[in-house]
C-alpha cells in the first residue's frame, strides 16, 4: 500500500514508525520529512501547504492513502483537493477543520451546542476590543488571535496594560498576519490541563490515551510558551469517571454538532481540556495529532494504526476496537539553545545509536537533517529530538527517558529536567 504522510516533525516520525508496525505491507512517502524520517521513508521536497503540487504528486505516484498531519494544509483544504481527485485522505475537510482554523467559530460552535467552555467575546474591531478591555475588572484574561499562529497566538494578560498591548499587536500591528484581524477575549480558567486525542469517522468517536503536555521552555513551568518541551501519557487525573463525563458533555456533542451543521469531522480531533473545580471545560480544539503528545500516545496504542485510519476513511470505525497498552510513556524534547526564539542550526548530534539501543526507548527526530557525505545527523530546528520511553510506572518511564537523553549531545542543547514531575513523578 502506497502511503503519503504530509509533515516533517517528531509527530510524523512517530506516526510513520507506528504505521510500519502494520500487518499490511507499505511503501511510505513523506513530504517534506526530516533527517531521521529519511531512514524509514522516502522524503519528498514539497511544502505541506502546496496543495496543487501535493495532489499532483499523489496522482503521479498512484498513492493509495494520504495522511495530512499539520494544521495549515487541513484548513486550506488539502483533504478536499485529494478526495476530489478520488484519493483516499485522512483528516477533516476544510469545513470541519475550521474548528481549529477559527477560534471565534469554535467558541460560537460550543455555545450553540452547550459544550462547556470559558465565557468569551469575539471582536473584529480594534476600537470595540479596546473599549471592552477598559471595562474589565478581573484579571488575568486570555486574548487569542482567531486564526492559525503556529501555536503562539494566545496571550494571558495579567493587567489592562498587557491586554491593550496584546490587542494592538494582534489587530493593528498584525504580529500574526491576518490571523489576528479577528480576536477572541475570554475568561481565564484555573485548573489542570489535559490533552485528549480522539479518532472519528464523523459518526463514531474513540479516544486514545490522555496526555499531559509541558508547554513552558524551562523547569517548573517557567519561560516562554513553546510548541511543547515534553509530555506524559496517560494523564493521572483523567479517571474513568472523568472520561465518561467528557464523553457525554464534550466529545459526543462535538461530533453530533458538527454533523448537524453539515461539517462532518473525520480524522483526529484533539481536545485541549481544563479540569476546573466545576468540571471539564474545552480550552481549544485541534484538527490533527498533537505534538509532542503523539510521541507518547502512539507508543501506548495497542493495535494496527493503519487499520484504524482506513476504517475512518471508509466510515467503518464502529467495526474496529481501539485498545491501549498498560504502562506510562514519557517524552523529553531536546531543543536548540534559544528556542522558541532565535537559535542556530547545523550542529552534529552524537550518541543517537547508543540511546536508541536502550530498552523501551524511541528517538523521534523533529528538527534534523542528514549529512549524506558524513552520515551525521545535524540540528535543523528549534525542537530537535523527542526522546520517549515506556515504563510500568511513571517513575520508571522518567528514569528510562532521561537515561537516553544523557547519551545524546549536540552543541547548545537544552531540555527540561522535570518532565512528569507535576504529574507526581520523581
Amino acid at each position: 500500500m502506497k502511503i503519503l504522510v504530509i509533515g516533517g516533525g517528531g509527530r510524523e516520525h512517530a506516526l510513520i514508525l507506528k504505521l510500519k508496525e502494520s500487518r499490511q505491507e507499505t511503501e511510505i512517502f513523506v513530504a517534506p520529512g526530516n533527517g531521521g524520517i529519511s531512514k524509514i521513508a522516502q522524503c519528498v521536497n514539497i511544502a505541506p501547504t502546496d496543495v496543487a503540487k501535493m495532489t499532483n504528486f499523489a496522482i503521479e505516484k498512484n498513492i493509495d492513502l494520504v495522511i495530512v498531519t499539520p494544521d495549515d494544509p487541513l484548513v486550506m483544504g488539502m483533504v478536499d483537493a485529494l478526495e476530489n481527485q478520488g484519493i483516499k485522505a485522512f483528516g477533516p475537510r476544510s469545513v470541519a477543520a475550521v474548528l481549529e482554523g477559527s477560534k471565534s467559530f469554535a467558541k460560537s460552535f460550543m455555545k450553540r451546542h452547550g459544550i462547556p467552555t470559558a465565557e468569551y467575546q469575539n471582536f473584529t474591531s480594534y476600537g470595540d476590543a479596546k473599549e471592552y478591555i477598559r471595562k474589565q475588572t478581573k484579571y488575568p484574561i486570555v486574548i487569542k488571535a482567531d486564526g492559525l499562529a503556529l501555536g503562539k497566538g494566545v496571550v494571558i494578560a495579567q493587567n489592562e496594560t498587557e491586554a491593550l498591548e496584546a490587542i494592538k499587536n494582534m489587530m493593528l500591528d498584525q504580529c500574526f498576519g491576518n490571523s489576528g484581524s479577528q480576536i477572541v477575549i475570554e475568561e481565564f480558567l484555573t485548573g489542570t490541563e489535559i490533552s485528549v486525542m480522539a479518532i472519528t469517522d464523523g459518526k463514531i468517536i474513540r479516544t486514545l490515551t490522555s496526555a499531559m503536555d509541558h508547554k513552558r521552555a524551562f523547569d517548573n513551568d517557567l519561560g516562554l510558551n513553546t510548541g511543547g518541551m515534553g509530555a506524559i501519557a496517560p494523564h493521572p487525573l483523567y479517571t474513568l469517571n472523568l472520561a465518561q463525563e467528557c464523553n457525554e458533555k464534550i466529545f459526543k456533542p462535538t461530533i453530533v454538532g458538527m454533523l448537524e451543521e453539515d461539517r462532518m469531522f473525520k480524522g483526529i480531533l484533539y481536545f485541549g481540556l481544563m479540569l476546573t473545580k466545576d468540571g471539564p471545560y474545552v480550552i481549544e480544539y485541534n484538527c490533527r495529532f498533537g505534538d509532542p503528545e503523539t510521541q507518547v500516545v502512539l507508543p501506548l496504542l495497542d493495535g494496527d494504526l493503519l487499520e484504524l485510519i482506513l476504517a475512518v476513511c471508509d466510515g467503518q470505525l464502529e467495526n474496529v476496537e481501539v485498545k491501549q497498552k498498560p504502562g506510562t510513556a514519557v517524552c523529553v524534547v531536546m531543543a536548540s539553545g534559544g528556542y522558541p526564539l532565535a537559535y542556530e542550526k547545523g550542529y552534529i548530534i552524537e550518541g543517537l545509536e547508543v540511546a536508541s539501543l536502550l530498552t523501551d526507548t524511541k528517538i523521534y527526530h523533529a528538527g534534523t537533517t542528514l549529512d549524506e557525505t558524513t552520515g551525521n545527523f545535524l540540528t535543523a530546528g528549534g525542537r530537535v529530538l523527542g526522546v520517549t520511553a515506556i515504563g510500568n510506572t511513571l517513575d520508571e518511564a522518567i528514569e528510562k527517558a532521561y537515561k537516553a537523553v544523557n547519551q545524546i549531545t549536540f552543541e547548545k542543547a537544552y531540555y527540561r529536567t522535570d518532565i512528569g514531575k507535576k504529574a507526581g513523578g520523581n
